[in-house]
């Protein structure tokens, strides 16, 4: 599971989707501009002076971005990409910079940053790379979403039929299988039918997609 360092609020279902972005600046015109010009392509935005106030706040579990100045009091933007990417929280990165060079903006890239903009930009090269970012960060939750899910269903494997399951993924045929761990051939296929049920593969193709995406020793 993904570690979030930010406290976090209650959403309800029918906001749940609405993507959110974090403007994080110290120029509180700055801050509050980039805010209305997001929120003139109906993007809710959520403002601070530093990452501070940022990390104190509870905040939603929605789709969205952070949008962060490099220089900022206390913990520096890219500081606090650093922090994150320790945490294992992967929400994407937009940088800014009235001082940007090129050693930040390599660091910046390197470290997983959607984008790196020097002011003054252009108001539609922030809402390029604010919806870049966005729709990266809703990929990334579906992925983790079809991951969770398949991770329940291998749950309600038994540990044969996990074995079988594992078998199966390697490419095994039931003859392999059943010599392998001692089986008939008539109980493997039995088993590889409960597990093609149990794990509402559609294909065997499809099987092994989702084998691949569990955790090691999740199966076998």
């Amino acid at each position: 599971m993904t570690t979030r360092p930010f406290k976090s609020a209650a959403v309800s279902p029918a906001n749940s989707s609405a993507a959110l972005v974090i403007v994080v600046d110290d120029d509180d015109g700055m801050r509050e501009g980039l805010r209305e010009i997001l929120q003139s392509v109906g993007i809710e935005t959520l403002g601070f002076g530093s990452t501070a106030e940022l990390l104190g706040e509870a905040l939603p579990d929605r789709p969205g971005c952070l949008v962060l100045d490099v220089r900022l009091p206390g913990l520096s933007g890219l500081d606090l990409q650093t922090k994150l990417n320790a945490l294992g929280n992967q929400l994407p990165i937009i940088f800014m910079t009235g001082y940007g060079d090129v050693p930040m903006s390599v660091r910046a890239m390197k470290a997983g940053a959607v984008d790196f903009l020097t002011k003054p930009f252009r108001d539609q090269e922030m809402l390029d790379a604010v919806a870049i970012a966005i729709e990266k960060d809703r990929a990334r939750r579906s992925d983790v979403l079809a991951n969770s899910e398949v991770t329940a269903l291998a749950a309600t494997l038994t540990p044969r039929e996990k074995q079988v399951m594992a078998a199966v993924a390697t490419g095994l045929l039931n003859k392999q299988i059943a010599h392998e761990l001692g089986l008939s051939e008539i109980t493997v296929k039995i088993h590889r039918g409960n597990v093609m049920r149990k794990m509402k593969a559609s294909s065997i193709a499809d099987l092994i997609r989702k084998v691949d995406s569990l955790q090691p020793g999740s199966v076998g």
